[in-house]
């Protein structure tokens, strides 16, 4: 066992961590040696691979360069820049920060987490872009420095790897420190990427502040890894992603097993805490964007951009799946000019840009009547101009209706059956648009458990009934015959709360629309009795035609599909038995509360 793991804080003398394979022997990892010190001029027209995006202007490439860390650990990046950097121009410099490899380097690629490479052309990348971060073919030209790092216990880089938290903060601030003290920067940093990357940010930001890192533009973060991720409701949540990824990082020593401490640590705690991000910390510009296909990031991006305390924050929302959207055309113009006006003090009129960007999901690929809205200019999220509206379960029509009934009925499912729920329809007569938080209100019980794990959805349907599916970015064939995996395919929001822990409502932190649970703690629930379930469900951004409508679905199961096919479903989260029974009407006030534009 290395001194790092001996010495991490005693507070968890429980951590578990896992032996990493070095990259060399990883089977699934890709890798290209280890050679610190080479450097490339890469010319203008230069490609990496055939069919890859050639660089459109010369270009020095530096491999493993060593950044020594405060507690003796040695991290290794691969750096971009201009030819003529350090030598009478000096350049801002973006650094994407994770585990997931370097230059080009790792387990997670395009070609192998998303049907058909995720809607993006071979030649639209050059392949020495970092997963999930910016393509140095798209910043070279444009007067910046990429610092493609492996971060701690990653590739050649020395330590253990860790998942967010203080110690990849101090790790971030001693790289910008490095990185601000180059003869090729001009003394400006500026971070960017998706998902982890993204996290990543809002970390460091949140934790510590470093003068030279001017702006950050997290894209599809997450700051609440219990409830967001590992833990949604209080119930295990999508086991099989995040052993998934454990088992993608490579590198000589171990990695923290952050999903096994669940195990031992199934209520929010001290160590859940210390993996807790506060985005009301974040005092620099910020560039957010979110989009309602993940259901990894869709409630935790939202987030960032309303807690931030910084004055000088962006939100884009967009309509496709992260990865697409980071590489289509005109977004990284849009980073550009951002990026030049905080790293580079142009004054380039950024500050024009609307606060809000929002767009609304039309399903037209499924045969929705209505056109996606498109980043239609918005001043605040949520909108201040919503209008919430109550629509009750009727559990004998199956209709969710806009006034209760006076008498008492019920309907059940089986809340260990994946194919089963509980559903209630909505059909709107007007064209109608619906945007932000909606919230269940409902009583239910089970004759067979002393806990319930319920989960809710909504669903746009079509005039006639039929369930659509957003399609998150263009294929090559119909969209039914895409595989059902969520990088693909968005089917709407979601909500989970395991009822024991209705107990641990924090009632200050909540509103009547946006329900608050700490999870520190449970009370059962006696076997057929009926308990109030609130669940506010992630962001919802629709738009709909006449005729078209939702369906309010009612399970014991996640019903999105999986990330990717390599994790199947979530069979094994599930920890129901029985059947589950919704009460309505009468005393049972059974009900929705969707958010109206």
């Amino acid at each position: 066992m290395s001194s790092e793991i001996k010495e991490y804080p005693a507070r968890f003398p429980d951590l578990q961590w896992t032996k990493l394979l070095a990259p060399e022997q990883h089977p699934h990892y890709v890798y290209y040696g280890f050679t610190p010190g080479k450097t490339h001029v890469l010319e203008k027209g230069h490609r990496r691979f055939p069919g890859r995006r050639p660089l459109p202007c010369d270009a020095s490439l530096e491999f493993d360069v060593a950044i020594p860390m405060r507690d003796g650990v040695t991290l290794y990046a691969d750096i971009f820049r201009p030819v003529d950097a350090g030598s009478e121009q000096q350049y801002p410099a973006i650094l994407p920060w994770s585990p997931y490899g370097k230059t080009g380097t790792g387990v997670q690629h395009y070609d192998n987490m998303a049907p058909y490479r995720v809607g993006l052309r071979l030649d639209q990348t050059s392949g020495y872009e970092k997963f999930e971060g910016p393509d140095p073919a798209d910043w070279i030209s444009r007067g910046y420095v990429i610092v493609n790092i492996d971060a701690r216990g990653v590739g050649k880089s020395g330590g253990n790897v860790v998942f967010w938290g203080q110690q990849e903060a101090e790790d971030i601030y001693d790289t910008v420190e490095w990185i601000s003290k180059q003869v090729w920067c001009n003394g400006s940093v500026g971070m960017a990427g998706n998902s982890w990357l993204a996290i990543a940010q809002i970390n460091f930001a949140s934790r510590l502040e470093h003068p030279a890192l001017k702006a950050i533009a997290p894209w599809e973060s997450r700051n609440d890894i219990y409830r967001d991720s590992l833990s949604r409701g209080g119930r295990k949540h999508n086991e099989g992603l995040h052993k998934y990824l454990l088992a993608g990082f490579a590198g000589p020593n171990s990695a923290e097993n952050m999903p096994l401490m669940l195990h031992g640590r199934p209520f929010f705690d001290d160590y859940w805490e210390s993996k807790y991000i506060h985005p009301e910390n974040i005092s620099i510009p910020v560039y957010v964007v979110a989009s309602y296909s993940s259901q990894l990031h869709s409630r935790g991006a939202f987030q960032v951009f309303r807690s931030a305390k910084t004055s000088s924050k962006w939100l884009r929302v967009h309509p496709y799946q992260e990865w697409y959207d980071q590489y289509r055309p005109g977004i990284v113009d849009d980073l550009q000019k951002f990026f030049d006006r905080f790293l580079k003090g142009e004054q380039n009129d950024w500050e024009d840009t609307p606060a809000v960007r929002l767009s609304l999901l039309g399903f037209e690929a499924s045969g929705g009547l209505t056109q996606t809205v498109l980043e239609r200019s918005e001043n605040e999220w949520p909108l201040a101009r919503q209008v919430l509206k109550k629509f009750y379960l009727n559990p004998n029509s199956k209709k969710l209706e806009p006034e209760p009934t006076s008498n008492i009925s019920r309907t059940s499912h089986s809340a260990t059956d994946l194919h089963d729920s509980s559903d209630f329809s909505l059909q709107f007569k007007k064209r109608t648009e619906l945007a932000g938080y909606p919230m269940v209100n409902l009583w239910m019980s089970c004759e067979d458990k002393d806990d319930l794990d319920v989960a809710v959805q909504i669903r746009k349907i079509s005039s006639d009934g039929k369930l659509l599916e957003h399609l998150n970015y263009p294929c090559p064939v119909p969209i039914d015959k895409v595989p059902n995996v969520n990088t693909a395919k968005c089917l709407g929001p979601q909500g989970f709360l395991r009822a024991s822990h209705g107990v641990s409502r924090v009632d200050n932190l909540s509103t009547e629309q946006e329900i608050f649970y700490k999870h520190d703690r449970r009370e059962a629930i006696p076997q057929g009795s009926v308990v109030k379930v609130q669940i506010t469900l992630w962001p919802i951004g629709m738009v709909f035609a006449p005729g078209e409508g939702i369906v309010l679905r009612v399970a014991g199961h996640d019903m999105c599909y999986p990330e990717t096919d390599k994790i199947g479903t979530a069979a094994g989260n599930n920890e129901n038995v029985g059947n589950h029974v919704i009460h309505a009407g009468g005393k049972y006030s059974s009900f929705v509360s969707l958010p109206f534009i």
